[in-house]
């Protein structure tokens, strides 16, 4: 089940796998006392980058598609944690409305949205798929090229609830980023359990705000564990109002991005690490994707604003500023099937649920790896996640470096919760 990986696990990795193993139930109680005191995302999606001497997240994802690159090994655990998460919010919960993104053409997210339907269902609710797009006015049944349906139903909205005919839900499953803003037909649901919180989308979410959580919990991650948490934190920074397409703010990113480039030094100095340092820029919000760029010299930002101002149509001139948020590039030191590859960790409540490498044969191992031409290896988690080998030799047994993936990955977690709870509209205010 596990890909053969090709990974060139030298210097600090090894140590770092090897405090990880030693400290397991310390990091368990850990992990405890956070989920006592905060709640975790309904469900959640992490990049992980491993480079040999560095293992962090990359980016985090509060409305994972792709649950159809999960093994049919990994279901039992994600329903089992569907199971909870659903307890834990609404015990008498019988019905559950997902709401998916309206790109309703694309059968590989409708693969998805069927997955999820299928462990909501085995979880023991009833489960249908309710269209907020305009155009879906009648249900609608669409056959996936691996044999499942999904029926999209149009969302019916009463002064109080949100719903589809004959079928009131207590609980509302959001798969939709809102990359585009909140529809109205989202808000004031204050009967029902609307998931994630609309808060949680890209309208309001930032990258910065999410990473800037995760250095603090990385601190003190790396305080209980005695290192450097370096290791596992990608530093970054933030440059407001800027637009490379007209050149609005080229000296701002530059400087951002020769001080990220000289922090980045001093570390691999530290580390006697021999790599070429490079840093990634990205929209502060959004999934993203194909506008993230490496830039491994200050100078290459002038030529990217180029490239930016000749890709921008005459028409579109006066475009918004943007913020960009500039990350430590983290090399990647996988590979399957000969391409370049990182894993992808999902979970479910607090639980690591399952996960799979995405691959890219087409990219260099500093490049993102997130664009068209990506394949997907799935792997089972179900035995490694949480079995660690304690005692064996640090690289040898793969479920070490996959117990280490689903602690970056449920540490990214905990940095989400602490970022919905800063950025939450209706939160209670202790004085």
């Amino acid at each position: 089940m596990v890909p053969h990986l090709v990974t060139a696990l030298t210097g600090p990795i090894n140590e770092l796998e090897q405090r990880v193993l030693d400290s397991t139930p310390a990091i368990e109680r850990w992990f405890r006392l956070e989920w006592m005191e905060h709640t975790p995302p309904f469900y959640s999606a992490v990049d992980i980058r491993n480079a040999g001497f560095k293992l962090a997240p990359v980016d985090t994802n509060l409305f994972p598609g792709g649950w159809n690159n999960l093994t049919q090994q990994m279901l039992p655990l994600a329903v089992q944690a569907a199971q909870a998460a659903i307890e834990k919010i609404c015990p008498e919960a019988r019905n559950l409305l997902v709401i998916p993104e309206n790109h309703s053409r694309n059968t590989f997210y409708l693969a998805n949205i069927a997955q999820l339907v299928r462990i909501f269902h085995m979880a023991g609710l009833n489960v249908r798929v309710g269209s907020i797009d305009p155009a879906i006015k009648s249900p609608k049944t669409i056959e996936l090229p691996n044999g499942d349906t999904v029926t999209l139903e149009p969302v019916v909205r009463t002064k109080r609830r949100l719903g589809i005919k004959n079928f009131d839900p207590c609980t509302i499953l959001l798969n939709n980023d809102l990359s585009a803003g909140a529809p109205g037909i989202l808000e004031d649901l204050h009967e029902q359990y609307l998931l994630p919180p609309v808060h949680a989308g890209w309208s309001v979410r930032r990258k910065s705000n999410h990473f800037r959580s995760y250095e603090e919990v990385s601190k003190r991650f790396g305080k209980l564990l005695g290192i450097d948490p370096w290791l596992i934190n990608p530093m970054s920074s933030r440059a407001a109002g800027v637009n490379l397409g007209e050149g609005v703010g080229v000296d701002v990113i530059t400087s951002h991005v020769d001080a990220m480039l000289t922090k980045v030094r001093r570390k691999y100095k530290e580390y006697g690490i021999n790599e070429k340092p490079f840093v990634i820029v990205k929209a502060d919000s959004g999934p993203g994707g194909t506008s993230v760029m490496t830039v491994r010299d200050a100078k290459e930002v002038m030529e990217l604003s180029q490239q930016a101002h000749s890709r921008t149509s005459p028409g579109r001139a006066g475009q918004e500023l943007e913020d960009l948020i500039i990350q430590e590039g983290v090399l990647t030191n996988e590979r399957v099937h000969e391409g370049v590859a990182e894993p992808v960790v999902y979970m479910m409540d607090r639980y690591v649920v399952g996960g799979f490498y995405r691959v890219h044969a087409d990219r260099g191992s500093d490049e993102s790896l997130k664009s068209p031409g990506a394949s997907f290896v799935p792997l089972a988690f179900s035995d490694s996640a949480h079995l660690p080998q304690p005692g064996a030799k640090p690289g040898a047994s793969a479920p070490n470096r996959f117990y280490m993936y689903g602690v970056i990955g449920r540490l990214a977690m905990v940095a989400a919760s602490y970022e919905l709870e800063a950025t939450d509209p209706d939160a209670e205010v202790y004085e």
